[in-house]
C-alpha cells in the first residue's frame, strides 16, 4: 500500500522545483495517456526522454569485463530519471527509509538497496499507477546515456570533479542529488554518490554489434554502474561494470528509474 506523508511530500515538491530549474519540460513527447507516479514525487518533470542512437560499449583501459569495446544500437527511445531515487521518493511509496544517511535528508539518494528490493519498489510504484511502465534500465541503456554522445572516461563535461561525488570529495557521505553539473542530455549524478543497480545479469560482452542488448539470460549476480561516494575516481567512469548478489545491500548501493515511453 503506498504511503503519502505529508512531510515526505513537501520534500519532493521542492526536490520537483529542483530538478525542473532552468530546464523546461522533459524532451520529447508527454501524452495524456501516459500515466506517471506524481504524487510520488516521480512524475514526467523528473525524467528526460533518451533518444536512440548508437555507442561504443566499453573501454580498453578498465578492468576485463569492459572488453571487448563493442557497437551498440539502442533503437527505442526511453525515459530515464534525471537523479538517483531519493529518500523522500522511497519514503513515499515505501512508508520506510532504510538509508544509512537519514541525517543527509530526503533530497539524498536512497541506499542501502540491493536488487530486490528496487525490484519491489518498481513493483508498488506501477501496481499503485495502473498502466504505468516504471523499471530499471538495461546495462546497455546506462551506458548510452551516462556517455550522453561521449567517448572518454566521463560524461557531461568530462571532469569527475564538476560531475560527481567520490571518494576525494564527498566527505565519506552521499550528498542531496543534482548538486554537481549534469550531462549533456539533463541527468544528474552519472557518476558517483551511489552505485545504481541496472536491469542485467553480469556477462561477459559479445565481439559484434548488437542492438538493444538485455545481458544474459540467468546469472548469480546483478550489474551495478556508475560509482558511489566511497571508491576512486577509476570505479566512477562510464565504462566501469561491478555487480552484486541481487540480495546484497550495502550503504553506496541505490539505483534511479527507466521507463518505457
Amino acid at each position: 500500500m503506498i504511503h503519502r506523508r505529508i512531510s515526505a511530500l513537501v520534500a519532493l515538491a521542492a526536490l520537483a522545483g529542483l530538478a525542473a530549474c532552468g530546464r523546461g519540460e522533459p524532451p520529447g513527447e508527454v501524452r495524456s495517456s501516459d500515466v506517471w507516479a506524481s504524487r510520488e514525487g516521480l512524475g514526467a518533470d523528473q525524467f528526460v526522454l533518451i533518444e536512440p542512437g548508437t555507442f561504443e560499449m566499453g573501454s580498453t583501459n578498465g578492468d576485463a569485463d569492459e572488453v571487448p569495446v563493442h557497437t551498440v544500437n539502442i533503437t527505442k527511445a526511453f525515459w530515464l530519471q534525471k537523479t538517483e531515487v531519493t529518500q523522500g521518493q522511497w519514503q513515499a511509496v515505501m512508508g520506510t527509509n532504510p538509508s544509512h544517511f537519514k541525517d543527509c535528508g530526503d533530497a539524498c539518494p536512497v541506499e542501502y538497496v540491493s536488487w530486490d528490493d528496487a525490484q519491489a519498489f518498481i513493483a508498488e510504484l506501477n501496481q499503485a499507477n495502473p498502466g504505468a511502465s516504471y523499471r530499471l534500465p538495461t546495462e546497455a541503456e546506462w551506458e548510452h546515456a551516462a556517455r550522453a554522445g561521449t567517448t572518454g572516461d566521463y560524461g557531461g563535461t568530462g571532469v569527475l570533479e564538476e560531475m560527481g561525488w567520490y571518494r576525494d570529495n564527498a566527505g565519506e557521505k552521499t550528498h542531496p542529488v543534482g548538486q554537481k553539473a549534469a550531462n549533456a542530455w539533463g541527468l544528474y549524478d552519472m557518476h558517483g554518490n551511489v552505485w545504481e543497480w541496472v536491469a542485467d545479469w553480469h556477462g561477459p560482452y559479445p565481439s559484434g554489434t548488437v542492438n538493444d542488448p538485455t545481458g544474459p539470460a540467468t546469472g548469480s549476480a546483478r550489474v551495478m554502474r556508475g560509482g558511489s561516494w566511497y571508491i576512486s575516481a577509476y570505479f566512477a567512469r562510464s565504462a566501469v561494470r561491478d555487480r552484486y548478489s541481487p540480495s546484497y545491500r550495502l550503504i553506496s548501493f541505490g539505483f534511479r528509474l527507466a521507463r518505457t515511453p
